[in-house]
C-alpha cells in the first residue's frame, strides 16, 4: 500500500482541528535531547516523551485521557515547535507555553508542577523546597515522584531540581539531559 502524501496528510490534520474533531495532535520534534514526541492537549502541551519512551504507549495514554482523536500534525504545532527548538538551541531564554496537567492526576502532584513552572531560568531548587511550596514541607519524596512522572518536561522545569547536596540527583531524561538543560540555562551542579 502506498502511503499517503505529507501534504494531504497536513490537510485533514488541519480540518481536523478547525472541525473541532481533534482531541489532541502531536508532533515529532529532533532537539539537541533526542527526536521528542510532543502533545497539544485542549488547554496547552500535554506531553513531551524522550527518545526511550514507547510512542505508541504515550500516545495510547493520551488517548485514554483526552480522547481517542489523537492526530499528527507539524504544521498545527508550528509554534509550539518552534518555541521548543529556540529555547534547547540557545536562542530564547524564555519558554511560555501553555500546559495542559491533565496526565497529574494526584493533587499534591499537579500542585507540585504548578509550583515548580514558578522557578525561573537560572535558579533551581530543592526537593523539600518545592513540597514546602506545593503545601506540603515533609513531602519531599512525592516531590521525586512528581518529578519522575512530569508529563511535559523541559516546559514543566523538573530538571531545576537538585537534591539539597546541589548534586545533579535524577532526571526522567536521564543525567545528561538533565545536565544539557542546566548548562544551557547557566547553572552547573555537582
Amino acid at each position: 500500500m502506498t502511503p499517503l502524501p505529507e501534504s494531504l496528510l497536513e490537510s485533514v490534520a488541519a480540518a481536523a482541528v478547525r472541525e473541532g474533531l481533534a482531541d489532541a495532535i502531536f508532533t515529532r520534534l529532533s532537539t539537541p535531547l533526542g527526536k521528542l514526541l510532543v502533545v497539544q492537549g485542549p488547554e496547552g502541551l500535554a506531553r513531551i516523551a524522550f527518545p526511550e519512551e514507547a510512542e505508541d504507549h504515550v500516545l495510547a495514554e493520551i488517548a485514554s485521557v483526552f480522547g481517542p482523536n489523537v492526530i499528527g500534525s507539524d504544521r498545527e504545532l508550528t509554534g509550539e515547535r518552534d518555541a521548543l527548538s529556540e529555547y534547547l538551541e540557545g536562542d530564547a531564554t524564555t519558554l511560555e507555553l501553555p500546559v495542559d496537567l491533565r496526565l497529574a492526576r494526584a493533587p499534591f502532584r499537579r500542585a507540585v508542577l504548578e509550583r515548580l513552572r514558578q522557578v525561573p531560568r537560572g535558579e533551581t531548587v530543592s526537593y523539600g523546597e518545592l513540597a514546602a511550596r506545593a503545601g506540603n514541607p515533609k513531602a519531599s519524596r512525592a516531590v521525586g515522584t512528581a518529578c519522575a512522572r512530569n508529563p511535559v518536561p523541559i516546559v514543566v522545569p523538573c530538571h531545576r531540581v537538585l537534591p539539597s547536596t546541589g548534586r545533579l540527583g535524577n532526571y526522567a531524561g536521564g543525567p545528561e539531559r538533565k545536565r544539557t538543560l542546566l548548562a544551557l540555562e547557566g547553572i552547573t551542579s555537582r
